[in-house]
């Protein structure tokens, strides 16, 4: 038997490793199903990554996706390949809890696009993992499902709101997960859990059939073990949809064939000012940008500082929209079941009553201008930018106080500006901080080029990555229970 087939190294292989072994016939959908399943069963009940765990039909499914590769039938990058989709995503017949109290009896009639494009590209999907309640609020008790843990340690949180996600993938419990991200919401546990987490362009994957945080904040995409792995779940993932207006009319590129052509020629942009004088950011954050860029220029790209728009231009304007936008969508049930949601909820959306429709617009125009700026900045010289996705390592429990909000410390996300501006960013883990915490960096693409920013991504974690270093197998549960 082939070492790659061993059980303990099974969820070491990346997206592209186990596709050739199970289009060689050496590993069946099968066997790496039940590795997952097996590894799910002996974590999960510490780490809580899993709201339910589906595995009779990831069985069925796998057993499926064997009979049609024997058959010649080849479905795609992800064919075989066991996934998980954050509790937002509809899958038929299978419930939806936004991990709140006022959605526990809701079950999906029918597949989200994305959901749907997995199952027909004979992908084996597990389960619906844990989020914070309607992807905002922060990591609470009060509702139905308990927080997942931070694998790394159990002091520390996996940030959110795909929470679920980033602890399943740094587990090992499944290496291609798919989340939303708002303002941050994949690529912070991306960053804080040691993953690679995609916010792609906005607009490039379908969000029909997955709860409306801000509709025109929202993006959709993966958070994978590996960058090869994110490439392999876009691939399938994206694309227009008509039942969701927001989907760009861009084709689907060859993000997995752009792997592999380095970075020489590349221009590279770089603007410490919005971190590095920064007394909130760690010195290991700001040492391992350098060394990134360092890199970058060894492989033969050009690496330039330029000036950005203020980062708190970015993040004013990204949060009047993002209130305005979460209160219109939890309206109705904030008037009729106050108490029904949970305390950090509550407090994140119930501001948004108080915009004015002056506001918003304002809003909207300084949004509009930020773009604009951020394209003339650096878009128009420069393929990448290369920045800070966080400014500390995973906050603790005990960060989190009984009342919102909590203390910077527990919110150093730079992830907003991109949202705002819908251009793709993927938080790439680059590394390790004294506290023994992952850390990471931001890439920054043009709209609708994310293959380049795959690219930078992947001779980084090449360099810089410790993709076999995983967390200790967690025994108990910790946290602040």
């Amino acid at each position: 038997m082939p070492s790659a087939r061993q059980a303990t190294a099974l969820h070491e292989l990346s997206v592209p490793e186990a596709g050739a072994l199970l289009r060689s016939g050496e590993l069946t959908s099968v066997e790496l199903t039940r590795h997952a399943l097996d590894r799910i069963a002996r974590l999960d009940p510490a780490l809580h990554a899993f709201i339910l765990v589906t595995e009779r039909t990831a069985l069925e499914r796998a057993e499926a996706a064997d009979r049609d590769l024997r058959a010649g039938t080849d479905r795609g990058p992800m064919h075989g390949i066991p996934y998980a989709l954050k509790d937002i995503f509809d899958a038929e017949g299978v419930p939806t809890t936004n991990a709140s109290w006022l959605r526990t009896g809701d079950v999906a009639r029918t597949d989200s696009t994305v959901e749907r494009r997995l199952r027909a590209g004979g992908a084996v999907g597990l389960g619906k993992l844990t989020t914070f309640e309607f992807a905002v609020g922060g990591p609470s008790f009060d509702l139905p499902v308990p927080p997942a843990r931070n694998p790394w340690s159990e002091e520390h949180v996996p940030s959110g709101s795909s929470s679920g996600s980033g602890a399943a993938v740094a587990a090992g419990l499944t290496r291609v997960t798919i989340g939303s991200d708002t303002s941050g919401s994949t690529r912070g546990p991306a960053f804080h859990c040691g993953a690679v987490g995609l916010k792609p362009t906005y607009g490039r994957v379908s969000g029909h059939g997955a709860q409306t945080l801000s509709q025109t904040l929202d993006h959709f995409g993966p958070l994978t073990w590996t960058v090869a792995d994110a490439a392999a779940a876009l691939q399938v993932v994206a694309g227009a949809d008509p039942a969701d207006p927001r989907t760009a009319g861009a084709p689907v590129d060859d993000w997995i064939g752009a792997l592999g052509r380095g970075v020489a020629g590349l221009r590279v942009a770089t603007s410490p000012g919005w971190y590095a004088d920064d007394p909130l950011t760690m010195p290991e954050i700001t040492t391992g940008i350098e060394r990134a860029l360092g890199v970058l220029g060894g492989h033969g790209a050009a690496v330039e500082e330029v000036t950005l728009p203020p980062y708190d231009v970015f993040n004013a304007c990204g949060r009047v929209v993002f209130a305005a936008e979460a209160f219109a969508v939890h309206q109705d049930d904030l008037r009729r079941s106050p108490r029904s949601f949970g305390r950090y909820t509550y407090q994140r959306v119930m501001p948004g009553a108080g915009i004015a429709a002056a506001d918003y617009l304002r809003a909207m125009d300084v949004r509009q201008w930020l773009k604009r700026q951020l394209d003339a900045t650096v878009f128009d010289r420069h393929d990448v930018l290369v920045t800070v996705c966080g400014q500390t390592t995973a906050a603790r429990w005990s960060d989190f106080p009984e009342n919102w909000p909590p203390p910077k410390l527990a919110n150093d996300m730079q992830t907003i500006p991109f949202s705002v501006t819908g251009h793709p960013a993927l938080s790439l883990p680059i590394g390790f901080a004294a506290d023994g915490l992952p850390i990471g960096l931001q890439i920054v693409g043009r709209a609708h080029d994310e293959a380049t920013v795959f690219r930078v991504a992947e001779v980084l974690e090449a360099e810089l990555g410790e993709r076999h270093r995983r967390p200790q197998d967690i025994d108990h549960a910790g946290g602040n229970s």
